[in-house]
């Protein structure tokens, strides 16, 4: 039994933030989900620009490609989407044994069009049907315009990642666009229960924003504040997630329906001064998912300190976090806007350094 197999007895399932070719070929990926039990992985398009900027594990495909006069729009695709095949291959054998909870692969709709809802969805429809794999995941963001295709691929029997979630506002409007695809899922005769969704919240760069903001006004009381509002903001958002899929509540849904589990992201700390696991083990609690790069697997695995619940009870602390931000001149509203206008950016970044690079490659 180690920390990782603790925190999933607790609730709280381990999955991979990361995927390349590499991982696949040379046997790694199910290395580390066997020795780590790890039970899921999540990709976004850093991870993919990181994947296909180095190596040559992706050239046979690319000279395919190339051969086939592909543009570079669908050559990544193409080489994204046989990445997840494999992914979900190998994690088949947990999707049986959870039912369809775990074993799961994210993949995201390209993030150029988060504010795009038409073509947000018929992406999700096209990676559904390219991948062909029931435990896959179409990532979608939780932008105003991108919301309703949330509750359209749902309504077609597609399971979901909605991502890039930094308030409970927002949470709240994913859990109503999560109800109202499953009300129309069963409505258009899918068996719900085979459709899961996740919503991720992303921790760390609350407190990357938060801590910057908190170290320009200099007070002592700012400055103690650092490293509080990423853990706060997430346990507010379980809480609302304990009301929302309570007995009584889920028992309103079509039978058969899931839960939509709060998925924590971003969870590696970006402060070397904050101990390695605080987003893992300050986090851990029923129904719940935990992505993570392979550096922060590796250090609850070393340092452990998974001890008990430490999401349910904590919501009246949490709100106390936010109320003394508040007081020392954090406009809270402020910060969720700017990461969540900066979330979609650094992913279209990714993207288009991505497309840069596999067109000079093709060339």
């Amino acid at each position: 039994m180690t920390a990782i197999d603790d925190l999933y007895n607790l609730g709280t399932s381990t999955w991979l933030d990361d995927l390349s070719r590499e991982r696949i070929a040379t046997g790694n990926l199910d290395e580390v989900k066997k020795a780590k039990s790890i039970v899921g992985v999540t990709t976004n398009p850093a991870i993919f620009a990181s994947a296909m900027g180095s190596g040559t594990h992706y050239d046979e495909q690319l000279t395919e490609l190339k051969e086939a006069g592909v543009t570079v729009d669908d050559a990544v695709y193409a080489m994204s989407v046989k990445d997840v095949q494999d992914a979900c291959d190998l994690f088949r054998d947990t999707f049986e044994a959870t039912g369809g909870k775990d074993g799961r692969v994210s993949i995201e709709v390209d993030p150029r069009y988060a504010a795009d809802e038409a073509k947000t969805i018929a992406q999700a429809k096209e990676l559904w049907e390219l991948v062909g794999r029931d435990n896959l995941m179409i990532k979608i963001p939780a932008t105003d315009e991108s919301l309703p295709a949330v509750t359209a691929a749902l309504a077609e029997g597609i399971s979901v990642n909605v991502t890039l979630i930094f308030s409970v506002e927002r949470y709240q409007q994913v859990i109503d666009a999560y109800k109202d695809g499953i009300r129309k899922a069963a409505a258009n005769g899918h068996d719900v229960s085979t459709i899961h969704s996740v919503a991720s919240f992303f921790v760390s760069r609350m407190d990357t924003e938060v801590d910057k903001r908190l170290e320009t006004i200099g007070t002592d009381e700012a400055l103690a504040l650092r490293g509080k509002a990423g853990v706060a903001n997430a346990r507010l958002a379980y809480a609302l997630f304990q009301k929302e899929f309570g007995a009584e509540v889920v028992d309103k849904l079509p039978e058969g329906a899931n839960k939509q589990r709060p998925l924590w992201a971003s969870t590696g700390v970006k402060n070397p001064d904050y101990p390695a696991t605080m987003y893992v083990t300050e986090l851990a609690g029923p129904d719940t998912v935990n992505t993570m790069p392979e550096k922060t697997i590796d250090a609850v695995l070393e340092h452990g300190g998974v001890d008990g619940d430490t999401l349910t009870g904590t919501e009246a602390a949490s709100h106390e976090v936010f109320a003394k931000l508040r007081e020392v001149g954090i406009d809270v509203d402020d910060v969720v806007a700017t990461l969540e206008r900066e979330g979609v950016d650094k992913f279209v970044d990714a993207w288009q350094e991505l497309l840069d690079s596999m067109t000079a490659r093709l060339a």
